[in-house]
């Protein structure tokens, strides 16, 4: 057996394609969805995340804001910068990139954004109001890469009603946040949480009808515990220094060996990655949507 791949790049450049008939509608209307992001200093990967988005953002005909400050900003100038971003009106939607210095309490940025224009979806608030929500329609932000792994699936035609669904990691980004989502009656999966302190992993894989790994920890997901025919979908990423080049080397949570094993595979990079920024846009162009209803 080798895995049907699950391509995110492909899922991602259709949503593109359908935010971007959205977006023409807003503007139509006189609303040009607005995304901003906040850059604090000038770390050369964050930089380039940052472009991307941008780039995508304004690909599809939304209004790009990049507001960069220098790594001595104080925590007074970053809370600033959040204040005005939460009262402009041309911004929709907006993310703090992270890591902020070490200097900046990163907790007290992250809960100053207004809820309404939380494009990431993890703001306390949108967590606890989809905590509470399991029926009814949602009209807040939603977790961007739990709704991309969750989009990536369903647009493959993978229904995910009565499965049985295994997390690995209990990060906030993923780990936390997507069992809320799943066990959502409208997709009604049914999520067991694992993590690296979990005792015997493997025997939680191994019942597992989806794998969704997510720990960060390079190849802790392998093929002998991988149920035959299994979605898997891999998320983390661990980085390396390669002895040989001396370049860094990206690495997924999944074993390579698992294509043989799986039924269906996300590959990491070209998975779940771009599916997040599509989401992310989804979320801004969501907000722009409701703010003018």
């Amino acid at each position: 057996m080798t895995a049907t791949r699950l391509d995110g790049k492909a899922a991602a450049a259709a949503i593109k394609t359908e935010l971007a008939e959205r977006v023409a509608v807003l503007r139509d209307h006189g609303v040009v969805p607005g995304i901003a992001t906040v850059l604090v200093g000038a770390d050369p990967a964050s930089q380039l995340y940052v472009g991307m988005k941008h780039r995508e953002s304004e690909a599809i005909g939304m209004n790009s804001i990049q507001v960069e400050l220098p790594a001595e900003s104080t925590q007074e100038e970053v809370e600033a910068v959040i204040d005005r971003l939460n009262a402009d009106p041309t911004c929709h939607g907006y993310i703090v990139q992270l890591p902020l210095p070490k200097h900046i309490d990163t907790d007290r940025v992250l809960e100053r954004i207004d809820p309404a224009k939380d494009a990431d979806g993890l703001h306390p608030t949108n967590l606890g109001r989809l905590v509470l929500n399991v029926n009814a329609p949602i009209t807040t932000p939603l977790p961007c890469t739990p709704r991309g792994v969750i989009e990536l699936l369903l647009r493959n035609g993978y229904d995910l009603a009565g499965k049985n669904v295994v997390v690995v990691g209990r990060g906030v980004t993923i780990g936390r946040s997507i069992g809320l989502l799943l066990t959502r009656r409208e997709i009604n999966a049914t999520v067991t949480l694992t993590h690296t302190g979990t005792t015997d992993l493997g025997s939680h894989l191994r019942q597992a009808d989806v794998v969704v790994a997510a720990a960060g920890v390079k190849h802790i997901v392998r093929a002998k515990d991988v149920k035959p025919g299994a979605a898997v979908l891999d998320v983390g990423v661990t980085r390396e220094v390669d002895p040989v080049t001396g370049k860094n080397r990206v690495y997924g949570d999944v074993h390579p060996d698992v294509a043989e094993v799986a039924g269906f595979l996300s590959p990491n990079p070209g998975g779940v990655g771009p599916m997040t920024v599509a989401l992310l846009m989804t979320n801004v162009v969501e907000a722009a949507e409701r703010a003018t209803a």
